[in-house]
This record gives structure tokens, sequence and C-alpha cells, in this order.
């Protein structure tokens, strides 16, 4: 079972996404991205496990998505966590803009980039690309 963190600030989305992934794994959700930087840093700690898979929104108060990638990576490198070591990150965003897909892939180096609205098909297809479910699931 994966271990899933959703961030959203819109509670509909939040949830619809909750109810597409909980047949995969444990779900937990943040409203926003310092929520969301919270949850991560406890699950690196010294009890925590860490989330396999991350759904990040960028537009969020606070703190948005690309800052939040910003600093998952900064934990990461902080603690020399590389590969699988490291959490799937799969931004998913009203904006398509090239702009922000570039600076999600490239510079924060996010796994995927998907836009809204989203269904439950295309959402299986980057978990099986990611490699985070079979095939057959």
């Amino acid at each position: 079972m994966l271990k899933i963190l959703i961030v959203e600030d819109e509670f509909i989305s939040r949830m619809l996404l909750k109810e597409m992934l909980a047949p995969f794994g444990e779900c937990k959700t943040a409203q926003d991205g310092m929520e969301a930087v919270e949850l991560i840093g406890k699950s690196y700690g010294d009890s925590g496990r860490k989330f396999d898979l991350v759904c990040l929104d960028i537009m969020m108060p606070k703190m948005n998505g690309h800052q939040v990638l910003k600093e998952i990576r900064r934990i990461e490198n902080n603690k020399s966590l590389k590969g699988n070591q490291t959490a799937k990150i799969l931004m998913i965003t009203a904006l398509d803009d090239t702009q922000n897909i570039m600076e999600a892939l490239v510079v924060g180096r996010c796994e995927a980039y998907m836009t809204k609205p989203i269904s439950r098909t295309k959402l299986e297809e980057q978990l099986r690309n990611l490699c985070l479910i079979d095939m057959e699931s």
C-alpha cells in the first residue's frame, strides 16, 4: 500500500483525489503548502515513513506548489536521499502553460504533471507510468 499526500486547497478537488487514490493506499491531505511541508518533514523523521506519492496543486495560499516542491527536494537533499528514497511528485493543476510545466519538471524535478480536470483513468495511467501500481491495477 502506498503512502500518499494530497496537497490541494480546494475542498472538492481534495476529496475527489482522495476518493480516486484511496484504493491504492493511505491518503493524507493538506489544505496548503505550509501544512504539506510540515507533514513531509515529519514523514522523513526518525519514526516516520516517507510519502511514496505527493499530489501537489500549484495555486495555493501561504506557499504555492512550486515552493513546496523545492522544499521537498531540499529536505530530501539534506537527508542525502536519492532515487527510490525520494517521493514521487505529481503536479495536478489548472495551469497548462509552458513556464509552469518547465518550472515543475525541470527546475523542481517533479516526476509528472497533469492538468485539471483529471479523470480516474488518466490518474491511474500516471500511477502506472510512475511504477506505483501494477499494470493490472
